[in-house]
């Protein structure tokens, strides 16, 4: 095992917030996701300074004391203690970033390769889902809107409700990335890991987009395509507030614990109630794995898509044609 290096003998990485900086430079990630992994990491230098604490020279006992203490946190906003998933995923980004610093030999090992992670059920998100008639009274609500955003905030939940699409992903749109492809109006986005997509635009997120484009102010192409009033880029916290002000508005019972997610979820839930086969629904979704695109699908034990049906129907068409 190589002996643990000084970070001043690393001068092209310096200290830890450098380490940070190289560590984002090295992965392939959408800018969303870069600023979600550099809060977790800041958080966590943050805590060991707190305790006088050097990361670099941290064990996997100062990893469990601080996994420990993420699952003491809570949300500021919803003022509830941090889910399982949140703390799992900032301990992944930690290892990640302490698996960075182990190739360039500033540590010994990665210390929470030996920590008590938490297990997140694949089969379980702590989402709050939305029926589509909640998500049609949820559009509606803002249809109704007549202040002076009320165009970008329909074209906006439009957008995450008939793409679902991630929030991080919906505030990087700038204006030139909406174009056309073989016919279709389109969307290209940076997905989660860095991966480039694109998405078909129905008539109906079309209309709302071009509603919105009328009353936007002309800018560059490259400018952002969601702007506040003052015309600075509309920001993930901005759509939380909107979401459950119309979902408020809307009377839907779980208003207050909606997120952009929940249209997220909406959309695999509906897309796979009217038919739409699953490796088409993780494909739009951008999904790696199935197993999440099935996690989304909040109908998925719905007994009324139990297969047994299908085969019961398919044996009664047989025998009936004998």
């Amino acid at each position: 095992m190589h002996p643990a290096v000084p970070a001043s003998a690393l001068p092209a990485v310096g200290d830890g917030v450098d380490f940070t900086e190289a560590w984002l430079r090295n992965r392939r990630l959408s800018e969303h996701t870069r600023d979600a992994y550099r809060r977790d990491i800041a958080g966590y230098l943050a805590w060991c300074a707190g305790r006088g604490l050097d990361p670099l020279r941290a064990t996997f006992l100062d990893v469990n004391a601080y996994g420990r203490d993420l699952e003491s946190t809570v949300e500021p906003r919803g003022g509830r203690p941090l889910t399982v998933a949140t703390v799992a995923r900032k301990l992944s980004a930690l290892s990640s970033w302490y698996a960075f610093l182990a190739k360039l030999r500033a540590v010994e090992a990665n210390p929470v390769s030996a920590a008590d992670r938490p297990k997140v059920a694949r089969d379980h998100s702590a989402t709050v889902g939305l029926t589509p008639a909640e998500v049609d009274t949820l559009l509606a609500a803002a249809d109704a809107d007549t202040g002076p955003l009320a165009a970008r905030n329909r074209a906006a939940l439009t957008f995450l409700a008939d793409l679902g699409l991630r929030v991080g992903e919906l505030v990087s749109l700038n204006l030139d990335d909406i174009g056309y492809e073989r016919g279709h109006r389109s969307v290209r986005f940076v997905g989660k890991g860095g991966k480039p997509r694109r998405r078909a635009l129905t008539p109906g997120t079309s209309a709302a987009l071009d509603a919105y484009l009328a009353t936007r102010p002309d800018a560059d192409a490259a400018a952002a395509l969601f702007v506040t009033a003052s015309g600075a880029r509309l920001d993930r916290h901005a759509m939380f507030r909107l979401v459950r002000r119309y979902a408020q508005q809307a009377r839907i019972p779980a208003w207050a614990k909606l997120s952009p997610h929940s249209l997220r979820h909406a959309f695999a839930t509906a897309a796979r109630a009217e038919g739409v086969p699953l490796e088409d629904v993780q494909d739009a979704m951008g999904h790696a794995d199935p197993r999440t695109t099935r996690r989304y699908d909040r109908d998925r034990h719905n007994l009324d898509r139990d297969p047994a049906y299908t085969l019961w129907a398919a044996r009664a068409r047989r025998l009936s044609g004998r």
